[in-house]
């Protein structure tokens, strides 16, 4: 038996309990980067090269991790059963989605493939992720797994193509169909569409939420991840992540932010003790396009993937439009 896992925290969780088998964690983490259709060795290199660069990880690393992870994968036909364990957060969905992907193109006949996937957990009213979830926990998780069906592989291949296209158009089309097979994946990629610019300010969910908390109070990263973490919980974005999107906000020709505590930015980019006591306010800038008074990519322009689509430029992008809720290029 093996276990696919969402995390290391989980890997580290599902050791301390008597369920049997190997484990391993999932190496990538799709809701950030380019992920065009390619295949093989040149999506490898693609990827390694966008987690090198964005999480300050030596490339050669990155791309012996995501080497060994198509090992296993191609080790799934060797095992009497493997079992996925995600979560309902985009996050966790984009991984599964390709992890499905990869499993229909597979001849799994003889391997029970099984599946965890939840959004909440009883007793848990703010329910986070299984890395949070005592060993007991998830052994009844295991307990109640259930079988991946035909239908659920087809679905998400369908899925994987969409989110995987240049034409964004492909993800809205998709949306229009019965995702219920796959229950969380809907309202998912529905968060993804909102991480296009607004037609209103330039700003995606994201950075707009992260704007307004830290407009509202919370300036320092140690209490803005928290807050973000809870009003967005959705995205299922890890303090890099968050990290990331702020400091896009900061590197360009007109920053939307600045430090405010004249901490520089840390060499060790993903040490929480770091970023943890980094703190930043809005620039005047930041202000106007808040506040609908400007427009961050026409004033800073864009270059930005998400799935298959690459934003680059500073007009034809593709923009969310919220009061219609729909995509359009503008």
């Amino acid at each position: 038996m093996l276990h696919l896992l969402n995390g290391e925290t989980t890997e580290t969780l599902l050791a301390q309990t008597a369920i049997p088998g190997e484990r391993f964690s999932f190496r990538d983490a799709l809701i950030a980067g380019p992920t065009p259709p390619l295949e093989s060795e040149e999506w490898r290199r693609v990827r390694a090269s966008h987690l090198s660069q964005a999480y300050e990880v030596e490339f050669e690393k990155c791309e012996r991790d995501l080497a060994r992870q198509e090992e296993v994968f191609e080790s799934f036909a060797g095992h009497d059963e493997v079992t996925l364990w995600f979560e309902s957060d985009l996050f966790c969905q984009a991984n599964l989605l390709y992890v499905l992907d990869s499993c229909a193109r597979q001849n799994l006949t003889s391997t029970k493939l099984s599946l965890i996937c939840i959004g909440d957990f009883p007793g848990r009213t703010n329910f986070r992720g299984l890395g949070e979830l005592a060993p007991e926990d998830l052994a009844s998780l295991f307990l109640d797994r259930s079988p991946v069906s035909a239908t659920q592989l087809e679905l998400a291949q369908q899925a994987w193509k969409a989110y995987r296209s240049a034409d964004p158009r492909a993800l809205e089309q998709f949306l229009q169909t019965d995702t219920s097979q796959l229950p969380f994946l809907k309202s998912a990629l529905q968060l993804q569409l909102e991480r296009f610019p607004s037609l209103a300010n330039g700003l995606n969910r994201i950075e707009r939420k992260g704007l307004e908390l830290i407009n509202n109070g919370a300036s320092r990263f140690a209490d803005l991840f928290p807050r973000f973490s809870e009003s967005e919980a959705g995205y299922g974005f890890g303090d890099a992540q968050l990290w990331n999107a702020l400091q896009r906000l900061i590197k360009v020709g007109q920053p939307l932010l600045l430090s405010s505590n004249g901490v520089p930015t840390p060499e060790k980019k993903f040490s929480w003790d770091a970023i943890s006591r980094y703190a930043f306010s809005l620039t005047d800038t930041g202000k106007a396009v808040l506040n609908g008074s400007a427009d961050a990519v026409s004033l800073n322009g864009i270059d930005e993937w998400l799935g298959g689509v690459h934003l680059q430029g500073h007009a034809n992008i593709w923009r969310w439009d919220e009061a219609n809720n729909q995509l359009v290029k503008v």
